[in-house]
């Protein structure tokens, strides 16, 4: 492999650019679309080679569960795009959400955690982490007064998503940082509805973001993925060593696809968030709706602090559905454009009931404590045009009070 093609210019980059180049490395055949490296081993010249590379004296690859070059531009060209130090794949969001956590703790560790979360993630924070004797606690994650009261000396971890899923739940990433540095802690972010175009956790003050890069990074559905990115030291321990030694390593095929999403990362998603701005407003003045959660709107409880945070209001919409579930699910059901999935940041625009679906396996105490109720929607905004999506919506809630 040759150098990489951006050399010093990649400092001055702008975002639009570092998408289309950054982390790129070229073989001796000089491809412009980044070279696939499909496999798993490789080769040494001689054994003493072999011995360096494992000892770390000479660069190389090794094993494509430690480190591949298809692999790595991706991991590169995430760093530059989120302004990291650092950045590890892994093989899906859950798994880059587990070993930034699993890899700094143990028994004995706390960890402090929003409520406001997806359901996997809870269970991680409720269930997994206590079975290894680290105790958690979660708390109204608006309420940087409810963090810091909720602080041990023994707190390693704080841990949020802003915006929340499926809420849309905003956390203040610079005051909450502020409270973790105070004590010693480490601040995770679930980036994922922001995407790294419209929120940078990092320059807000956190250590580590993490993303699920199934989502709007790939873009269209294709394949599951993961990254973790936090500053050199963090990555290289205690992270690399935990994901060498326990696997879930991103496919070098998956990277190559999060490669060529990353390209038009920001472009779709200046029309996504485009579009969900057009579509909230339409939901807000409709008979059929109770209520509109969008943080771009101004009656979102917390649009000043996430216009602070964030460039633009999001691509993801959640609304009440007057009439609950049954209203729910009619209008669901004669949807004819948008598709029902628990997916999101497709190019196509999907519709979830996270009640039944992605918080389901929440008790129904804590899910009306969330404010995930049956009347609840979420809408992962695509690429359509945003009046056919209008008009798909309108159409359905006509069956809604059926």
């Amino acid at each position: 492999m040759t150098q990489p093609v951006e050399g010093k210019a990649r400092r001055t980059w702008r975002p639009a650019t570092a998408l289309v180049h950054g982390g790129t490395l070229r073989s001796q055949f000089g491809e412009t679309s980044e070279a696939l490296f499909l496999n798993s081993g490789y080769v040494y010249d001689t054994a003493e080679e072999a011995e360096a590379r494992f000892k770390g004296e000479a660069e190389g690859y090794v094993y494509s569960r430690y480190a591949n070059p298809t692999v790595a531009m991706f991991e590169a060209r995430m760093a530059l795009l989120e302004g990291a130090e650092a950045a590890k794949a892994t093989a899906s969001g859950m798994a880059a959400v587990t070993a930034a956590m699993l890899c700094q703790l143990q028994a004995g560790d706390h960890v402090i955690s929003a409520r406001a979360l997806f359901g996997s993630c809870r269970y991680i924070v409720e269930e997994l982490l206590p079975r290894f004797g680290i105790a958690t606690t979660l708390v109204d994650g608006g309420e940087l007064s409810a963090w810091a009261d909720a602080m041990r000396p023994n707190t390693r971890v704080l841990f949020c998503e802003t915006p929340a899923n499926p809420t849309l739940d905003i956390v203040d990433i610079a005051g909450l940082a502020a409270i973790a540095r105070a004590h010693g802690a480490r601040l995770v972010v679930d980036n994922v509805f922001a995407t790294p175009v419209l929120q940078k956790p990092l320059a807000l003050g956190a250590h580590i973001t993490v993303y699920s890069a199934t989502k709007h990074i790939d873009g269209q559905g294709r394949c599951l993925g993961g990254i973790i990115l936090a500053d050199a030291a963090f990555v290289e321990d205690p992270l690399k060593n935990f994901l060498r030694q326990t696997g879930p390593c991103l496919s070098p095929f998956n990277a190559w696809v999060m490669l060529k999403g990353l390209e038009t990362l920001a472009l779709r998603v200046e029309r996504q968030c485009a579009s969900a701005a057009l579509i909230a407003d339409h939901l807000a003045t409709h008979p059929a709706i109770a209520q509109v959660i969008y943080p771009g709107r101004a009656d979102h409880p917390r649009h000043a602090l996430a216009m602070r945070q964030m460039t633009a209001g999001g691509p993801l919409v959640a609304f009440r559905l007057k009439g609950g579930k049954g209203a729910c699910f009619r209008a669901m059901n004669a949807l004819g454009l948008i598709r029902i999935s628990n997916n999101l940041g497709d190019a196509k625009t999907l519709i979830a009931h996270p009640a039944t679906t992605t918080h389901q396996r929440l008790k129904p105490e804590v899910r009306q404590q969330l404010g995930i109720g049956d009347d609840l929607l979420r809408l992962s905004i695509g690429l359509e045009d945003p009046l056919d999506l209008i008009a798909d919506i309108d159409a359905a809630l006509a069956f809604a009070g059926e």
